[in-house]
């Protein structure tokens, strides 16, 4: 499908939707419709070319296709007069043409995929397939899973929201900050499976990064004044900016301190840069804006001794206080022996393991193997780094990753 078509489509789903789900108030049978007018969409824009008003044809093809599903349910009494309803509204021109096209659905739908009663998982996938356009198979790919085991799970969300009496409407004063909190960490999430997959032969995949930033740079539309949104919006462009210098020639990989710098995007770097300088003392600073800050004195140095490790350091120290994960405390050991050497590192790995048992968390397991490893290295003692980097390289299904780590181990050995 031509790219221009395929953008086009992902940026009206969540309008047409919005549109269908506003007029019969069923997320769950409008959603299932939209995804076929889409898929009839992509089938006939390439070959007869996009129509003047896309939004409408969308919302039309996604009215007649509400109406068939509409009549095949099995409670068909109260279906057939559900499907009256909207035989009547697609004979009525002025609703067809669908929303003002100021109307915006995107923020609705996010915070409603991102409902308290959906698992993770189950928020990840419906976003993906709501609200960024992707089919059941391309979201099935991104979590190594099948076509199927993918749509029963998402049916299951829809059936889920429905059980939990979740409405199309926007997000109360009261509830507003936790659904956002969620939305939030949802885009994170895609994010960060395209920035370094879990599993498979890719170290990226770009599809899944670019539309987290899509639909970043929608939520930052919809709440510019939101510090802690611009600061996600910043910290995915200052992250991705990195993304053709992690890769060498034989698709290997390449860490932060070897990367080519001439091969950062300097239009990522200053947008993000720029994005973060906007809001960084708009009151106390939350976890995206801490870590677009930390991208951004990445960002800022033209050669890894440059790097100024103390603040990183320091910010990676206030980050953890407000979130105290796993990965962000070994996030701040790698930080620590950077800037004040690997022994002392070592020692704080130590105590975050005593306290924390980070070399047991299934977030940081594999990869506190790999930081222990390097700091080992660092000092000299190459026969433990070696089996700890063949250890490491054990626990990840990511080929990219796992020839990284064993190379390292070779060489040391």
């Amino acid at each position: 499908m031509n790219g221009d078509v395929e953008r086009l489509l992902r940026t009206e789903a969540p309008q047409v939707l919005g549109a269908l789900v506003r007029r019969f108030g069923r997320f769950d049978i409008a959603e299932d419709a939209v995804q076929e007018a889409l898929l009839a969409a992509s089938g006939d824009w390439p070959v007869h070319g996009v129509p003047s008003d896309p939004r409408s044809w969308l919302i039309r093809i996604g009215y007649r296709r509400m109406v068939d599903l509409l009549r095949s349910d099995q409670a068909r009494r109260r279906r057939e007069h559900e499907a009256g309803m909207s035989e009547s509204a697609l004979r009525e021109p002025a609703r067809q043409a669908g929303p003002p096209q100021e109307v915006d659905d995107s923020l609705t739908l996010l915070m409603l995929c991102c409902h308290p009663a959906l698992s993770t998982t189950s928020q990840v996938a419906l976003t993906l397939r709501a609200v960024g356009g992707l089919t059941t198979a391309e979201i099935a790919h991104a979590h190594g899973t099948t076509e199927a085991t993918m749509g029963t799970r998402i049916s299951r969300a829809k059936q889920r929201l429905a059980g939990a009496g979740a409405r199309f409407t926007p997000p109360t004063d009261a509830d507003r900050d936790t659904r956002m909190a969620a939305v939030m960490r949802v885009l994170y999430l895609i994010f960060n499976e395209g920035y370094t997959a879990t599993a498979g032969r890719e170290l990226a995949r770009v599809d899944l990064t670019s539309e987290a930033i899509r639909l970043t740079r929608m939520l930052h539309a919809s709440l510019p004044g939101d510090a802690e949104a611009t600061g996600l919006l910043a910290l995915m462009l200052l992250t991705d900016s990195r993304r053709h210098a992690r890769a060498g020639a034989d698709h290997e990989l390449v860490p932060l301190d070897e990367q080519d710098r001439t091969r950062w995007d300097p239009d990522l770097i200053r947008e993000g840069t720029e994005l973060i300088d906007s809001v960084w003392n708009r009151g106390a600073a939350g976890p995206y804006r801490l870590q677009a800050a930390i991208a951004a004195v990445h960002a800022a140095a033209a050669s890894p001794e440059e790097t100024d490790w103390p603040q990183i350091a320091m910010l990676y120290l206030w980050l953890e206080r407000l979130t105290p994960t796993a990965p962000i405390r070994l996030s701040r050991v790698v930080a620590v022996a950077q800037a004040y050497g690997p022994v002392r590192g070592l020692a704080l790995l130590d105590d975050l393991n005593g306290r924390h048992h980070l070399d047991r968390d299934p977030l940081t397991r594999q990869r506190e193997l790999a930081v222990r490893a390097h700091l080992l290295q660092m000092t000299g003692e190459h026969a433990s780094a070696a089996g700890l980097y063949r250890r490491a390289a054990a626990l990840t299904d990511n080929q990219v990753e796992q020839r990284y780590l064993l190379t390292k181990a070779d060489r040391l050995a």
